[in-house]
């Protein structure tokens, strides 16, 4: 067959004029699936052989015959024609010149519309899967930086106006949760793109008796397209990794957006490193945040690709439409910018330096702890809309008299609510005197308190997360079953090493010899009695390692976390651990 001859151009007399051509022609955006068509034609001879639709021989001939086009390919011998339109086409035609008219063979009970569904569906699924490992790499990275950073204190935020103060670590830990969730998504795709569609032909099957099952097994598909006309104009697996990627870079947007803010003169939160910023032409001062803010741009690019797959979807009649040539690019480049994407804000997370002492700093100012005065009012009686008018009122003062709430007397405090008492003068005045270290407010505020909240173990391959709740009452707990209660090992006092301190007015006190007594309603919990070193209100501070087992869980690095044990029995935990790819983090603001 001459070169200039259509492999479809039997019944036209004319040829293709060449500006259709150049119009039409798809090979130099799919040229890239050559792996992928190689592969389902290899499956595809072998099955035509073993169903004795064509010879074995002439299958042997064709598999040699594609190997060979697999290595000119990737040595860039291989000689890409635009008058052959598609990969497809090109694969096909320099197969018949290698080895005969048994390359003639090849398409036998096959259509291009059922071979680059295949070829789509292959392609799709190996990116889906490198994608996956990339999301579970910088879910590790986040959750490794919040292990780094246990204790450092910031502002949290809502409307961008400083709010309450809360753990860096849950504030990573946040970005961990959305990415498992974008995890989730593109597995639940990677199951609906896992379906083989070869063998539907152009839209109505084969008269041919193929065995589908046979190919599935070879290609490694778990499941067969069930409607041929569907199957050859589905491109719903297209529309949901776009829809996925989108999601996925709103996440990725906000992190680097937050980056981008925090490495400002203005938050002063972080430091990017050198080597992922780039300066000005004109201003030698500058140091910019190109990368976080390139991440932040090609959002605008995946989001602009799955609008265009939509619009072009949207209007089509059943079955296949030559509009669909138009899909490969939304999907090629989206793949291409997500894995760039996850790999850069990877490097970033890993290498930024955290400016603890600028992030506790912000925290003091603000007001933040005017939510915890409303809080103390309410656990008085008061209701808590007229403790919360009340805390406002005291914010008003505080304005006026340009100071902190807790730089205000005990008697000024008494003046708005006779329900304050020296507890509260107790935990202001050691911000008063302003010698808290950064675990301080985990003290002064009585979030350690406050219910936990576990992110469960991420299995590989989608079993079931436990259940968020309270630590105590979760199934996934060493010797906790489902509902039964569940209480942290303390370890009794010949077993306790290292240092330990003790909570006081105006600071800690580090103490590593006398004896030790349990508080009272807190079995295991060990005090230091004599020489004044207990606090005000009976509190201990302990640095400890907590083991806490998820289902499947193997060793695991335990963290060493601080706590507050209060003596009336009542008990925080928290602790990040890591065994593989899976993250089981205990976490709560404070």
């Amino acid at each position: 067959m001459a070169r200039g001859n259509k492999l479809w151009g039997g019944r036209f007399e004319a040829k293709t004029a060449e500006a259709v051509e150049a119009f039409t022609a798809s090979i130099e955006v799919d040229r890239r699936l050559y792996r992928h068509d190689i592969e389902g034609s290899i499956a595809h001879a072998k099955m035509l052989a073993r169903q004795r639709i064509i010879s074995s021989r002439e299958a042997r001939k064709i598999v040699r015959g594609l190997k060979a086009i697999l290595r000119e390919i990737e040595s860039g011998r291989f000689p890409f024609s635009r008058a052959d339109e598609d990969i497809h086409m090109n694969i096909e035609r320099r197969l018949t010149h290698k080895i005969g008219s048994a390359g003639g063979k090849l398409h036998t009970a096959r259509s291009r519309n059922d071979q680059v569904a295949l070829d789509m569906r292959l392609y799709l699924r190996e990116e889906l899967r490198a994608i996956i490992g990339a999301l579970e790499d910088l879910k590790g990275e986040l959750a490794q930086g919040a292990k780094r950073h246990l204790g450092v204190i910031m502002p949290g935020y809502t409307h961008l106006q400083k709010a309450q103060p809360v753990l860096f670590s849950h504030h990573l830990l946040a970005y961990v949760e959305m990415l498992q969730r974008d995890r989730e998504r593109m597995s639940a795709c990677l199951e609906r793109v896992n379906v083989l569609p070869l063998g539907s032909g152009a839209l109505a099957g084969t008269t041919f008796p193929i065995d589908r099952a046979y190919v599935a097994k070879l290609l490694g598909f778990a499941g067969i397209s069930k409607n041929s006309i569907d199957a050859v104009s589905d491109r719903d697996f297209l529309l949901e990794f776009l829809s996925a990627s989108a999601i996925l870079f709103v996440h990725l947007s906000r992190l680097a957006e937050e980056l981008i803010l925090w490495s400002s003169e203005e938050f002063g939160f972080v430091e990017l490193p050198d080597r992922y910023c780039t300066g000005s032409s004109m201003m030698p001062q500058k140091k910019n945040p190109d990368v976080a803010e390139l991440v932040r741009g090609k959002t605008g690019r995946v989001f602009g690709h799955l609008h265009a797959l939509l619009t072009i979807m949207k209007g089509l009649p059943l079955a296949y439409n030559r509009d669909l040539q138009e899909d490969k690019v939304p999907l090629f480049d989206t793949a291409d910018t997500v894995k760039a994407s996850l790999k850069m804000m990877r490097e970033l997370v890993r290498r930024v330096k955290v400016k603890k002492q600028r992030m506790l700093a912000a925290a003091r100012d603000g007001f933040m702890n005017a939510t915890d005065l409303a809080d103390y009012l309410a656990g008085r009686g008061v209701n808590f809309r007229a403790a919360h008018a009340l805390a406002g009122r005291v914010v008003r003062l505080c304005l006026e008299r340009r100071c902190r709430i807790e730089e205000l007397s005990l008697g000024e405090l008494k003046r708005f609510s006779p329900k304050i008492e020296k507890d509260w003068e107790y935990e202001s005045s050691k911000k008063a005197k302003g010698k808290r270290r950064e675990r301080d407010l985990l003290f002064t505020f009585d979030f350690l308190l406050l219910p936990c909240r576990l992110s469960g173990l991420r299995q590989e391959r989608g079993a079931a997360r436990p259940g968020a709740g309270h630590a105590r009452n979760h199934p996934g707990l060493q010797g906790a079953g489902p509902g039964q209660r569940h209480r942290a090992h303390l370890e009794p006092a010949d077993a306790l090493r290292g240092r330990k301190r003790a909570a006081r007015p105006g600071g800690f006190r580090d103490f590593s010899q006398g004896d030790f007594q349990e508080l009272p309603g807190l079995p295991g919990a060990l005090s230091r009695t004599g020489r004044g070193q207990r606090g005000r209100s009976g509190e201990v501070y302990q640095e400890k390692t907590v083991s806490l087992r998820g289902p499947g869980a193997s060793a695991r690095d335990n963290v060493p976390l601080p706590r507050l044990l209060p003596a009336h029995g009542r008990l925080a935990e928290r602790s990040i651990q890591r065994s593989g790819s899976d993250f089981e983090a205990l976490n709560a603001p404070f």
